[in-house]
């Protein structure tokens, strides 16, 4: 079969990546109106608050399932937890497979300062979201002299000593777990087209919903607010090149700490809201897999694009519980989709104009992994350049 080299120097696939291109939608974005883009703001607010309603679970639920009660237990959790990875991995340029650890110091903080302690909600979050972030300094300070694969695993490795050291310990029940954790105390009766979203309770998912709404709406105001930042930028000369990075004076061990806290954070505000709705956990809610989980939903929307991370975890999270009448064969379908989606896009689905770049230059789109990379550009008869990350 005879490809035809175009632009991007891919062939036939380069031809259907452009045809899949955003880049017009984005052009029109950028040069919209200040009114406009507040507008859209507005309009994206309204619809997340009318997500939970009955008419759009009618379809976008399976039949019997609580739509509400996916969506906070599972779609928006998610996406919270990609929006504080998307920080370390899409940002930063990190590779973090133990991202489930934050995940659970939250829930196991909540847990138990509310049950032994009889801390309220409010005082728990502040007090997990801090352990959280500390949690995240305690990795990174001994690891973050590593790249790529070597600081991959040891994540790995901090993810499984969490899980293990819950399931061990006799303080928080070991696999038992934790018990009795309280609701958040509802705020008010007032009532809205038959909803009540400050009153917090087992049989209405929707006001736990509308608090995870919330922190996401907090966290993209404070991730995007630091993106334009010095801390922004210091990150993305970081996950381009992190040893041009040094030489330009950025103090690259610095930045990377605070990746690690402020991702861990995020993802401590989201075990604090579960633990509060299922008010039990146990070492078998932090398995490897959530984290797994969470890395290809960053990776299948477009790491370090916030709207692409979102819509990827989003899709990750309902796809599997929307189809489960396929049973097991919903997870082979799943993972073929997503073969095909690596295979025509493997910049993700909303990728950022910058990562894209980075993609084409042979950095796998994910910052310094720490070995070599293939690049795509290649004529003539000689063999395929190589160049190693970092150097």
């Amino acid at each position: 079969m005879n490809l035809t080299k175009n632009g991007n120097g891919n062939g036939g696939l380069g031809q259907v990546r452009d045809r899949l291109s955003l880049d017009p939608l984005r052009d029109a974005w950028a040069g919209a109106p200040a009114a406009v883009r507040w507008i859209v703001y507005g309009l994206l607010i309204i619809g997340g608050l009318l997500l939970p309603s009955e008419s759009i679970g009618s379809f976008m639920a399976p039949s019997g399932v609580d739509w509400p009660g996916m969506l906070s237990t599972q779609i928006a959790i998610y996406v919270l937890l990609a929006i504080g990875l998307n920080v370390v991995v899409g940002m930063a340029g990190l590779l973090d497979l133990g991202y489930v650890a934050f995940y659970a110091v939250g829930a196991y903080t909540m847990a138990i300062f509310a049950t032994k302690y009889h801390w309220t909600f409010w005082e728990s979050l502040v007090l997990a979201i801090a352990f959280s972030a500390l949690a995240g300094v305690i990795l990174g300070a001994p690891t973050l002299r590593l790249r790529g694969d070597y600081l991959a695993i040891v994540t790995l490795g901090f993810g499984e000593i969490v899980k293990r050291t819950a399931n061990n310990s006799d303080y928080v029940n070991g696999p038992r777990g934790v018990q009795g954790i309280p609701h958040p105390p509802s705020l008010s009766e007032w009532e809205i087209l038959g909803v009540q979203p400050l009153k917090y309770g087992l049989l209405d998912a929707r006001p736990y919903y509308y608090l995870l709404l919330l922190f996401i709406i907090v966290s993209i105001i404070f991730v995007k607010r630091l993106e334009r930042s010095r801390v922004g930028r210091a990150w993305a000369s970081i996950r381009e090149d992190e040893d041009a990075a040094e030489l330009m004076g950025v103090p690259t061990f610095k930045f990377k700490l605070a990746a690690f806290a402020i991702g861990a954070a995020i993802g401590g505000s989201g075990g604090v809201v579960y633990a509060s709705q299922q008010t039990s956990i146990t070492p078998l809610n932090f398995e490897f897999i959530v984290s797994a989980l969470i890395l290809a939903g960053v990776v299948l929307g477009g790491s370090g694009n916030l709207p692409g991370v979102m819509l990827g975890a989003a899709l990750l999270a309902w796809l599997p519980e929307r189809f489960r009448e396929l049973k097991d064969y919903r997870m082979l379908i799943f993972g073929a989709a997503l073969v095909v989606m690596m295979i025509f896009r493997p910049e993700g689905l909303w990728p950022s104009r910058q990562r894209k770049a980075e993609l084409a230059e042979g950095t796998g789109g994910m910052g310094s992994l720490g070995a070599e990379v293939a690049v795509p550009e290649h004529d003539g008869p000689g063999p395929v350049e190589t160049r190693e990350e970092g150097k």
